[in-house]
């Protein structure tokens, strides 16, 4: 998975460069691939300096920690496994990353709850589920989104991208070994 050995993830960029973190095995747990990440991230080059950035489907962090790593003014981190929270909760103790927040909770209850609006959404829950279309209607009509907010998608490969509501823009699309991987903005109609 590009990780270093079983259960270990490596931030590929920014302040935390090639620091290690292992996670706990946990069911529908997949870390982001480094290769998908470093495609992302270049994709995301120049946006994710001081931008509110939240993690859906937080896992081993890969995701999140990066983004925190690469600049972001913020990350919150949803995890509804309490294991692989507190995992979370200790790597960013060990990171000194005050801005970094873990929430433990299932995505939909999170997106439910009382909206903020962040500029970055990742969006890889487990496969075979049907989390995505559920998370995108609910990141659109509950608020949860800047104006021009990016958000990123992965899928399973084979399976086509639900379609996205009507003000998101598809912008980039890929896929890597089993994982499809998607860049999308949100562009309401006031946009400017």
């Amino acid at each position: 998975m590009g990780s270093r050995g079983p259960n270990r993830l490596r931030i590929i960029g920014g302040q935390w460069r090639g620091r290690l973190l292992p996670f706990p095995d946990a069911v529908g747990l997949r870390p982001t691939p480094d290769r998908v990440r470093e495609t992302l991230f270049n994709w995301l080059q120049g946006v994710v300096t001081g931008t509110r950035c939240l993690d859906l489907f937080a896992g081993s962090g890969a995701l999140g920690l990066e983004a925190l790593s690469r600049g972001a003014a913020e990350a919150v981190l949803v995890e509804h496994n309490p294991v692989v929270a507190m995992t979370l909760r200790g790597h960013l103790e060990r990171l000194a990353a005050e801005h970094g927040q873990v929430v433990q909770t299932d995505a939909i209850n999170y997106l439910q709850g009382l909206s903020r609006p962040f500029d970055l959404v990742f969006l890889d829950p487990p496969f075979h589920q049907g989390w995505i279309a559920r998370c995108c209607a609910l990141l659109e009509e509950r608020g949860w989104l800047t104006r021009g907010a990016w958000i990123y998608l992965e899928t399973e490969v084979g399976l086509p991208l639900q379609p996205l509501p009507a003000n998101w823009e598809l912008v980039r699309s890929r896929h890597a070994g089993q994982v499809g991987y998607h860049l999308a903005r949100y562009l309401p109609a006031d946009f400017l």
